[in-house]
């Protein structure tokens, strides 16, 4: 079954320029390792623009199961560089604002 993982995020107005550069090197980190393109069906990344937060971001993260979501993530919390950027992201959000929530497809 069909599990999507949301984020959702508030930058720091005085660190979106490092922001930025973070998300850069994110994806390219996305792009650069097959294990993850294996186990994620797709990935979006959007800011809001009406409603809600302006400008606020959201990820939405598309995996065949709850269990390939799992096993990525304990890889991933293993991996140097991921953690690296993990860690410049909490610097640059707004903590209070980050959510993280996982949605079953139901039809």
């Amino acid at each position: 079954m069909t599990v999507f993982v949301i984020w959702t995020w508030v930058v720091k107005p005085e660190k979106q320029e490092e922001h930025n550069r973070m998300m850069q090197r994110y994806l390219k980190y996305i792009k650069e390792n097959p294990e993850i393109s294996r186990v994620v069906k797709s990935m979006k990344v959007f800011t809001q623009t009406f409603g809600g937060i302006y400008g606020s971001y959201v990820q939405l993260i598309e995996y065949n199961s709850l269990a390939d979501y799992e096993r990525l993530q304990g890889r991933l919390l293993k991996d140097k560089e991921y953690m690296e950027i993990l860690q410049e992201f909490m610097l640059v959000i707004d903590p209070a604002k980050l959510s993280v929530n996982v949605w079953n497809a139901v039809m």
